[in-house]
């Protein structure tokens, strides 16, 4: 069957980005958006650029995407390019950037951010610490393990949420990272918000705060309500900038030095699950 010269670019620029990220062929993944025939096409998709070059103009029958699927096959493919895009993200960062003077100021290695790429809720520190920059995860340390308390008492698992800091170097001596560096980061954070496509981000902390909202106020007046954020020069396939929403709340690592204001933070996150019509907890984080 002859494909219209339409329908071959399309396929023909699907299959060059793959390449261009390095994805190789894609594999079933069980959900119940994927109806037989976007299966079918989907694991072909590897070989259909050879079929392309061999059979020039031609491509046989069942390799033909009829409009019934195509939909779902988008769909599967978005899902899956999720993970090749921020993977394309983090090697464009490379593993020694050298972008801002964080590199040279004593820190490991770079800590991109980690969770799950389809997440509907986004967490967002300031930086990383020791534990961090030695293992390469965010929020592994104490004040991790805090965060994973109030993750779980949300009714959810680490697992399920997206987690990524500020800057991925760790500032020396655990201070603030200074606007230099958080702007030089920006660009990246800002891609992967826009891959993740979160419905809501949370801002832990003020300098988490203050560079995603662009604002110098204090927690009490950044807290208790939800922000419409779009990141910068993030747009959807249709065009349209990328929003969500973005509530604030206390740092774990603040609320270790100050247990009192866990209940606080406590009730930010009661906002968060709320809009996200997560079930009500059985109970509060952990020494709240």
């Amino acid at each position: 069957m002859t494909l219209d010269p339409n329908t071959k670019t399309a396929l023909r620029d699907r299959l060059n980005f793959y390449r261009e990220l390095g994805v190789g062929p894609l594999y079933r993944r069980d959900t119940p958006e994927s109806h037989d025939i976007a299966i079918e096409i989907v694991e072909e998709l590897g070989a259909a650029a050879d079929q392309l070059a061999i059979l020039g103009d031609q491509l046989p029958q069942e390799s033909y995407l009829p409009s019934a699927g195509d939909q779902a096959i988008r769909r599967f493919a978005e899902e899956q390019d999720r993970v090749a895009v921020l993977q394309s993200i983090a090697g464009d960062i490379g593993p020694d950037c050298q972008r801002c003077k964080l590199a040279k100021l004593g820190r490991k290695q770079i800590v991109f951010g980690t969770g799950d790429p389809h997440a509907e809720l986004m967490f967002i520190g300031e930086g990383p610490g020791a534990d961090e920059d030695q293992q390469g995860l965010p929020f592994v340390g104490r004040a991790g393990q805090l965060l994973n308390n109030m993750i779980a008492a949300m009714g959810l698992k680490r697992e399920q949420v997206y987690i990524a800091n500020i800057v991925k170097c760790r500032p020396p001596g655990n201070r603030a990272p200074e606007r230099d560096e958080c702007d030089t980061c920006s660009p990246f954070l800002m891609q992967q918000i826009g891959v993740i496509q979160p419905k809501v981000i949370v801002a832990l902390g003020a300098t988490a705060a203050k560079n995603l909202l662009g604002v110098n106020d204090s927690m009490a007046s950044l807290r208790g309500q939800f922000y419409d954020y779009s990141p910068p020069r993030t747009l959807m396939d249709a065009g349209d900038p990328f929003a969500c929403k973005l509530a604030v709340t206390y740092h774990p690592a603040f609320l270790l030095r100050d247990p009192r204001q866990k209940k606080e933070a406590w009730k930010d996150l009661q906002m968060v699950m709320r809009y996200l019509d997560l079930p009500a907890p059985k109970r509060a984080p952990e020494g709240s």
